[in-house]
């Protein structure tokens, strides 16, 4: 039984990867949604993975896309770290699948070794390591955005203070935009100036280019900005007060993160601690209490 189990996993991984590799004609609705990201996006396009692991990525995200499935946050997150989202999913199938030829090439070795293992552990071990090794690049793009877009948002609120310091220089909005974006370096900063920069090949506002690669990126901020910009963009002095003002909200919320963030680490310093002087008494009491079990 645990043979054909095993077989019936395999057979079925190796038909979705032929299945997805096979080529097939685009509908409309894909073209329609791929015209729309393309159009909607403010950076350059990233070029997309290529041979046949490119091939599986897309074949797979043409697969969820025709099915409805968006991923919405994962896009986001990749597109702040500037990923693929086809090699990702190609990843995430190469994965599951080295999951599951691992876990009966362990039990193989297991029993090699003298160890008689269950032969229903394969098949369990399978499943588990692939759900695993499946879920991993997921978990490891979400800590790597999460501390990234932490890194942006500080970085929106310095890019804030510069445009209004461009504001009383007597530049406009949109000068002051692409000015404070060119003041210094990093990724976040360039973001920003090819946001500005797209806006004029685009045809739009430079805060409505911001609010789209705040929608892009996930960084809430910046659909905040587009938005307070769409209405006071033609009143100067209030531009600057209403800069100035969301400049001092974004470092309060950055300070209240920073001192949250502290003190999560002292409560987890203190668990340690705590862990710690309850071993090492356990480790003083464990002679008195096997002597007194052995009276």
């Amino acid at each position: 039984m645990i043979y054909l189990v095993l077989g019936s996993v395999a057979g079925l991984c190796l038909c979705a990867a032929v299945y997805a590799l096979l080529p097939r004609k685009a509908s409309a609705a894909e073209i329609l949604a791929a015209l729309d990201i393309q159009r909607s996006s403010v950076t350059a396009p990233r070029p997309a993975a290529a041979g046949w692991r490119g091939a599986l990525g897309a074949r797979i995200a043409g697969i969820l896309a025709a099915r409805g499935i968006q991923l919405r946050s994962v896009r986001k997150d990749l597109a702040l770290l500037g990923r693929d989202l086809e090699a990702m999913l190609a990843t995430k199938v190469l994965l599951a699948g080295l999951g599951v030829v691992l876990a009966p090439c362990f039990w193989a070795l297991a029993y090699l070794l003298g160890m008689h293992l269950s032969p229903q552990a394969p098949a369990w071990g399978s499943l588990l390591l692939a759900a695993v090794l499946f879920f991993a690049p997921d978990q490891d793009v979400r800590s790597q955005a999460r501390r990234q877009r932490a890194d942006f948002r500080r970085v929106v609120g310095v890019y804030l203070d510069l445009v209004s310091l461009n504001l009383e220089g007597g530049r406009g909005v949109p000068e002051a935009l692409a000015a404070a974006a060119q003041v210094g370096g990093g990724p976040a900063l360039e973001r920003l100036s090819a946001a500005v920069a797209s806006a004029r090949l685009t045809g739009i506002t430079p805060w409505a280019a911001l609010g789209l690669l705040g929608e892009q990126i996930g960084v809430e901020e910046l659909v905040e900005l587009a938005a307070m910009l769409e209405n006071v963009a033609g009143q100067g002095a209030k531009v600057k007060d209403t800069l100035k003002e969301r400049a001092a909200t974004l470092r309060e919320r950055r300070e209240a993160e920073i001192e949250e963030s502290a003190g999560g680490g002292t409560q987890s310093m203190l668990l340690a601690q705590m862990l710690l002087a309850l071993g090492f008494l356990a480790y003083l009491l464990y002679p008195a209490l096997t002597r007194l079990a052995g009276l």
